[in-house]
């Protein structure tokens, strides 16, 4: 099995893990188990302060859910610790672990990506390259990981519903006055910021840190029922007709295999949900 997600300790205190399961960096059954292995690491480090979520894939950084493999697949698999799902498990388990998480985007964060992004506690983007997205109402089902929870405590209702509802991409730029990410940087910029913010923070106190953390989780985070909804609402409706046939029509077009359909999924989602023949 690839390896998809690669531990760098800059120093103890300090660690990247980055994506790499090209081309695309799509999310799927088998990332379940190695990325529950990073999030076991993080909290149980006792030296770790801080961690940053980068990608080795050029133009993504993590994308959407694998649609080949059967839904059993994911379904079948156990509860996390917190008793919810996996994927919902580990997303609220990076948001309420002492450690900093920071996530620095260039390329695509559609679907998980977009959620991964947003259970991180920092999020940075690259100007001219990043693009946020949750995608799914266009392919006809509900996302699954926490975005529905976790877009209007960041940014408001009305636009939490825009991106929610419209599935349309959002650049670094409109991403960072909408408040889905910290700041948007200059892509040449952006990994030197992000690297000497982790390093500063890296310094600190780790007591304190994480006292910060959860006094601030206490005000921000959603209750981890509301999340474990979400994950309930995608499974139900990744199944139903309307999914199924934009799933199917979107595979028809080179979802997870040509380039083009991925960089530009809106556009195609947009398309399977015209009437037939338009």
């Amino acid at each position: 099995m690839t390896q998809q997600f690669r531990i760098t300790r800059e120093t103890p205190a300090y660690w990247r893990v980055t994506i790499d399961n090209p081309p695309f960096n799509i999310y799927g059954p088998d990332s379940m188990p190695q990325l529950n292995a990073v999030v076991t690491e993080i909290e149980n480090d006792p030296n770790l302060k801080v961690v940053v979520f980068d990608s080795a894939v050029p133009g993504f950084f993590l994308t959407h859910y694998d649609f080949k493999p059967p839904l059993e697949a994911t379904t079948r698999m156990p509860p996390g610790p917190t008793g919810l799902p996996p994927l919902p498990d580990m997303l609220v388990r990076l948001s309420r672990s002492a450690v900093v998480s920071i996530v620095s985007i260039r390329g695509r964060a559609t679907g998980v990506g977009s959620e991964l992004a947003l259970a991180a506690d920092m999020r940075f983007a690259s100007r001219e390259k990043a693009v946020l997205s949750q995608f799914e109402i266009g392919a006809g089902f509900v996302p699954g990981g926490g975005p529905m929870a976790r877009l209007p405590r960041l940014m408001g209702r009305g636009r939490a519903l825009e991106i929610l509802l419209s599935g349309n991409d959002i650049d670094g730029d409109v991403a960072e006055r909408y408040g889905y990410v910290n700041r948007s940087l200059p892509d040449a910029e952006l990994d030197a910021f992000v690297d000497a913010l982790a390093r500063r923070i890296s310094t600190f106190d780790k007591q304190s840190i994480g006292q910060i953390k959860r006094l601030v989780d206490h005000a921000s985070l959603p209750p981890d029922d509301d999340i474990g909804a979400e994950w309930e609402a995608f499974i139900a409706s990744v199944q139903r007709p309307a999914a199924q046939h934009h799933i199917g029509k979107l595979m028809e077009l080179g979802l997870q295999q040509t380039p083009d359909v991925e960089i530009h999924l809106a556009r195609y989602t947009g398309q399977v949900n015209l009437p037939d023949g338009k």
